[in-house]
């Protein structure tokens, strides 16, 4: 197709970044000596959903100036990092949009604004991108300091979004700045013995940067109900007329998963809010599925009602369309319906957990994963072979309900902003010795559970059973809530790999104890069920036994392998795999690092095992919080090659 000349240097710029002879991106963040390679659906035909990696920051436009809307999307992750281009072919509302084109590296920070005076507006914290189509972030225009607004904030704000509007109806753009405050809340480890959070709640303030004969002066932060402003981080504020009676209203995001409408009871030239009230429909408060939402204002369908575009925080985006209609004295919007794209790299929410197993029994790896918003999902081989066709991922249920494991208001040792988190990790084995594959998963609780594979349906979640004998069950210092007398509760975050260890029948499971050494549970049957028996740290380390949350060797000698020595929120976040990498008989060690590293199984006995640590197999970075690693072989060669599930949600593969 013909595009307008504004977006042809974009377009160029990507076409001089494919790889020569294969029509691979290149990601300029990844080293000439990568060997990982990105998995694709490869289902030409099919759809999945819109995504990018962890972080979605949407800018809904039109951008190849052909009439409809596209999507861009800014991915500040890895190692998914770039400015992308969604394009929407069929000129639809809700479309079908084409796989998504990189133009850059990705811009922090980025919003657009829709006015009714010229082009949108793309900005970032105190600068205007002049020339956006073309220029992307290569001519910003200065528009007010912004350490002018920070100053008075206790931290540097994780969110700071600058959005243009004509505030009082006087015929220049004003500025809208949505920041966090992140001081009251600080991060970590906050709870009493109840499990209550001791420390504040998150911030969000709106300050107003008033038009004054093109000069901006700090009107400072927005009042509503005769109060400021404060939602609950990321305000993320969109100005626009969004209940239809001719004056601006303001929506704000938050850091989890509402949005708060606050009404203009004022006039067009001098704005009123009243009090903020979460918007709503005939289902209830409206949520996000994930948090750290960013909103966006649009008449997204052009039928006269602005509707927000909003950005989830595994990648995807959705349309939350407002019908129009005032129920209650609030504007009324739709659930939130997130895009599709046509099929192009498999994708998983963020912080993927693969495990490659035949689950449905045909013959083929299947894939078994979870992820950051504690889903868990059955990923169907379509076709075998050394380069598989994949399903869409399946959220696995139970009783007709996706199984979903959320931290809730306490459930996270960082607090309760991380309310809809999960972080399901985990492996697939024959627990319970029926004959069907059942999943062993731990999560951001760090409670090691199961869940039965019946044959026919799978059954609610259950604690993995540990005869803890005389002694109480350990957990971590940091822990507020004491685990149940049988229950295994260690790190959060931290694989449970379940293999028979000592080889005598019965599963074991291989993970990081409560201190963070790794440690052998040994599997045995007690009144026909089965249990584990109290950890034993068997492992050791040669040229690394212990490691801190930055995957750095903290010892370089040898003694017991301790894959993290952080506490609380910095503790766990280890996923690990064991297998016969090197086809000498005995099981390695997989660990996630920059990408993954082996440990190989150098020497073995029933009470001492030796890991020498070797560095990450590529210096490819794959890893921004962790990476999960876990074994294939795809060419039935009997040589075992790494699937590796990523921050970004992508599956990434090194063939051997």
């Amino acid at each position: 197709m013909l595009f307008p000349l504004r977006t042809c240097l974009p377009l160029i710029v990507f076409a001089l970044t494919l790889c020569a002879g294969c029509g691979e991106e290149t990601d300029k963040s990844e080293p000439s000596t990568a060997l990982f390679k990105r998995i694709n659906y490869n289902q030409p035909e099919g759809s999945a959903f819109l995504g990018v990696g962890l972080w979605a920051w949407p800018l809904p436009m039109d951008y190849d100036g052909d009439g409809d809307m596209d999507m861009l999307v800014s991915c500040p992750d890895k190692p998914f990092n770039g400015l992308y281009f969604f394009e929407n072919t069929s000129g639809e509302a809700f479309p079908v949009f084409a796989p998504p084109v990189r133009l850059g590296d990705a811009i922090s920070k980025v919003q657009v604004s829709h006015t009714r005076l010229g082009e949108p507006k793309v900005t970032t914290p105190g600068a205007l991108l002049q020339n956006f189509h073309t220029a992307l972030d290569s001519m910003p225009e200065d528009l007010f300091p912004v350490e002018e607004l920070t100053k008075d904030l206790g931290k540097n704000p994780r969110f700071n979004q600058w959005k243009m509007a004509d505030y009082d109806g006087d015929g220049d753009l004003d500025i809208l700045v949505g920041m966090d405050d992140w001081s009251d809340y600080g991060w970590d480890n906050a709870y009493d013995s109840s499990g209550n959070w001791v420390n504040g709640p998150l911030h969000g303030y709106v300050y107003l940067l008033e038009n004054k004969d093109g000069e901006y002066v700090n009107r400072g932060r927005l009042q509503a109900g005769g109060e400021e402003i404060d939602v609950y981080g990321a305000p993320s504020p969109n100005l626009a007329d969004f209940d239809g009676d001719g004056d601006l209203d303001l929506i704000c995001g938050e850091f989890l998963d509402r949005l708060t409408y606050f009404e203009n009871v004022g006039s067009r030239e001098q704005p009123v809010y009243s009090k903020g009230v979460f918007l709503e429909n005939q289902e209830g408060i409206l949520k996000m599925d994930l948090e750290m939402i960013i909103p966006v204002a649009i008449d997204w369908d052009q039928d006269g009602h602005v509707d927000l575009i909003v950005g989830d925080e595994d990648g995807r985006v959705a349309w939350v369309r407002n019908t129009g209609e005032i129920r209650n004295g609030i504007p009324e919007f739709t659930a939130p319906r997130y895009f599709r794209q046509q099929a192009d790299h498999l994708k998983f929410g963020a912080l993927v957990t693969p495990v490659s197993v035949d689950w449905d029994q045909d013959g083929d790896e299947d894939i078994i994963a979870g992820n950051s918003a504690g889903h868990i999902a059955f990923i169907e081989n379509l076709s075998g072979g050394s380069d598989p066709r994949w399903a869409e991922p399946e959220l696995l249920k139970v009783k007709g309900e996706p199984i979903r494991i959320q931290a809730g208001e306490n459930g996270s040792i960082q607090g309760p902003a991380e309310a809809k988190w999960g972080y399901t990790t985990l492996s697939v084995a024959d627990w319970d010795g029926d004959g069907h594959q059942d999943i062993i998963f731990n999560s951001i609780w760090g409670k090691v559970e199961w869940i039965q594979n019946a044959g026919t349906e799978l059954r609610a979640p259950q604690p993995v059973r540990v005869d803890w004998g005389d002694q109480d069950p350990p957990y971590p210092a940091w822990n507020w809530w004491k685990p149940e007398p049988d229950e295994l509760v260690t790190q959060w975050r931290t694989t449970p790999f379940a293999v028979d260890w000592d080889e005598d029948g019965h599963m074991d499971l291989v993970m990081l104890d409560h201190e963070g050494y790794l440690a052998w549970y040994q599997g045995t049957q007690k009144n026909g069920q089965q249990v584990l028996l109290p950890g034993k740290r068997i492992f050791y380390g040669e040229n690394g036994s212990a490691f801190n949350n930055k995957n750095k060797v903290q010892d370089e000698g040898t003694g017991l392998l301790r894959l993290n020595t952080a506490e609380a929120g910095s503790s766990g976040r280890r996923k690990i795999s064991l297998a016969d990498w090197d086809n000498d008989g005995d099981l390695d060690l997989l660990v996630n690092s920059l990408n993954v590293s082996l440990f190989e199984n150098i020497s073995q006995s029933p009470d001492k095992v030796v890991f020498q640590y070797n560095e990450p197999f590529t210096d490819q970075m794959l890893a921004g919080h962790t990476t999960s690693p876990t074994f294939v072989d795809w060419d039935k060669d009997g040589v075992w090659e790494l699937l590796v599930g990523a921050e970004d949600g992508h599956f990434y593969y090194l063939p051997r």
